[in-house]
């Protein structure tokens, strides 16, 4: 049948009913016998598939179009920097700081801090060149797809949705605690006790629940509406963090901080993983790039101001913390609100708690707008089913996307204790900042008719020992506790091998309007701490990634991979040249 251009995408742009057709619109699922001959050519689509990469104008236009309306552009640098301080100063600060002062680092969790820190950093300057080059609310995903193909851009978005998931669900069951602070309650006091139930997901949240229906309300309703609820609450959180911070200092003693370090450097460096959870979030404002007026100007302002003030933050009120009393009498739930109340400061206490939901609440609010844009732009593709991919044409959001995540979150927030989602969180999280780093290495040295093959072939192999290195020096810090005889070959092949790119691979791009200083070194060095953190993270979470991740290639085999290599197809009659392989690099650039 023959496929006029634009008619295709017009029919999956998902506006009309719900029928099974909007679920499910390409041929490969318009009967049993068309699933299974599709089925039956899993690994000839698959082979086609893991070498494809889309191009940027057909990523910022042909896949935009598919969700039938645009998104309304009204953000300006100040919403970006108000967005990314609400998306990131909340739970973290407010309830990780206590369990890893307490249980695994003490004192020294401000250099946990400044370590996430950095490593976040690393990634926001990523984040930004690619929400600069490419502004698309696919965010991560559409960077992913346009220098590593879909398979590894599949990969990455299952993890981007596992990381907002459970984000938000962490934040949502946190939220609870406050609350029940606020009202002089013990923070459990309003969670449900299921005895039958397995440990760790026993304590049933219904007010987590409850505010996550509330958060979706507000998303749906209007993206600048959002912003202008989030940067007036978000200054309101900054007002009660400067106060914790003044009243905290007044009652400091110096005699807490006389053991800095009870557990070492690996406390250190185990607490920097978890509390890289207090950092997840501003990748949230690189969604926002496709509403945002003047990405050159706007994002960069946003994300690495909004950064810089946050990770400051963190650090002082992490000190005042660990100077208003002794690590060991930390309350791991609410160790403000507990702090104030045994220095003798019970009214402050209340004050804190009404922070900490403020900060919590602009933390769920700037997710769910995220994290709907992810799926949105996910859907376009078809790797999910393109009614997510839905713009209303009044509000201007993506209501669909928005009601199916925060749907999910609430269900994990009901059941799930708080320590089982900040690993796991950690892990997605430093998976795909990691990808995002490398994706930026091949995007500036990589392009289809000016890079040589014995250049791309080095590239390759650079980025290859880069990765290795970085594993094998996070897998020895993880089984040795004592020995370091390994660091020296690593940590010198790591930084070889980034030599070898800078020295024998020339540079095939430079950025258009911004772009990441020291290339290929920060990269570099973003890889090898977002692994090295990884190191850090307990077995059982990485078992629970790993069930995740099966969960994922059942999914992308079965379903995924079809109705992707459908629309692809369907995309290549529309117009041959809207696909590239990796070996052929981007074209329409």
């Amino acid at each position: 049948m023959e496929v006029t251009k634009g008619e295709g995408l017009k029919k999956r742009s998902c506006c009309a009913g719900c029928t099974k057709t909007d679920f499910l619109p390409e041929p490969s699922f318009e009967n049993w016998s068309s699933y299974g001959k599709a089925l039956g050519q899993t690994w000839s689509r698959f082979t086609d598939r893991i070498t494809a990469r889309s191009p940027e104008d057909y990523e910022l236009h042909e896949v935009r179009a598919r969700s039938g309306h645009e998104m309304k552009k009204t953000l300006t640098w100040w919403d970006l920097c108000w967005f990314g301080i609400g998306a990131v100063i909340g739970s973290g600060i407010f309830v990780l700081t206590g369990q890893e002062a307490k249980d695994v680092v003490g004192p020294a969790v401000v250099l946990s801090y400044v370590v996430s820190g950095v490593s976040a950093m690393l990634s926001v300057f990523c984040y930004t060149e690619f929400a600069v080059e490419i502004p698309s609310a696919g965010g991560s995903f559409a960077y992913l797809r346009v220098e590593l193909g879909d398979f590894i851009a599949f990969i990455g978005a299952g993890n981007i949705l596992l990381e907002y998931v459970i984000g938000g669900a962490a934040v949502a069951r946190s939220w609870t605690s406050y609350f029940a602070t606020l009202l002089n309650h013990k923070p459990n006091d309003f969670r449900i006790h299921v005895s039958s139930l397995a440990s760790d997901y026993n304590e049933l949240d219904p007010i987590a629940v409850f505010v996550t229906i509330v958060i979706c309300l507000l998303a749906v309703y209007s993206t600048k509406g959002t912003s202008r609820f989030n940067y007036y609450l978000s200054m309101l959180h900054i007002v009660v963090l400067l106060f914790i911070i003044v009243a905290g200092l007044t009652k400091a003693d110096t005699k807490n901080y006389s053991d800095f370090m009870p557990f070492g450097a690996r406390g250190i460096f185990a607490a920097s993983a978890v509390l890289f959870f207090a950092y997840v979030g501003f990748d949230a404002v690189s969604t926002m790039a496709e509403e945002t007026k003047d990405p050159a100007k706007d994002i960069p302002i946003g994300l690495v101001g909004s950064m810089t003030v946050t990770t400051g933050m963190y650090c002082v009120l992490a000190v005042v913390l660990c100077l208003m009393q002794n690590y060991k009498e930390i309350d791991p739930d609410a160790p403000f609100s507990v702090a104030f109340k045994n220095v003798g400061m019970n009214w402050a206490q209340y004050i804190v708690a009404f922070g900490a939901l403020k900060g919590m609440t602009t933390v769920l609010l700037v997710s769910a707008v995220g994290q709907a844009r992810y799926l949105t732009h996910i859907a376009r593709t078809h790797m999910v089913t393109p009614w997510l991919a839905n713009v209303h044409a009044k509000t201007g959001t993506p209501i669909n996307a928005t009601i199916v995540m925060l749907t999910a979150t609430a269900i994990v927030a009901f059941f799930t204790d708080l320590g089982i989602l900040s690993n796991l969180l950690s892990i997605a999280t430093l998976f795909i900042f990691m990808l995002v780093a490398v994706a930026l290495l091949v995007r500036r040295h990589y392009v289809a008719g000016e890079t040589l093959d014995a250049d791309r072939n080095k590239l390759a192999l650079c980025i290859v020992l880069i990765i290795g290195s970085s594993i094998a020096t996070a897998t020895y810090w993880g089984v040795s506790s004592t020995g370091w005889i390994a660091y020296v070959f690593t940590l010198p092949l790591w930084f070889f091998s980034t030599l070898g790119l800078w020295y024998f691979v020339p540079k095939a791009r430079q950025p258009k309007m911004w772009g990441v200083p020291m290339v290929p070194w920060l990269p570099s060095a973003s890889i090898l701490i977002n692994i090295f953190l990884l190191g850090s993270i307990d077995s059982k979470s990485f078992m629970r990634f790993g069930i995740w991740t099966v969960l994922l290639m059942v999914y992308y085999f079965f379903i995924g991979l079809h109705a992707s290599y459908d629309t692809a197809k369907e995309a290549e009659v529309s117009g041959p040249s809207s696909v590239a392989r990796v070996e052929e690099g981007a074209v329409g650039k």
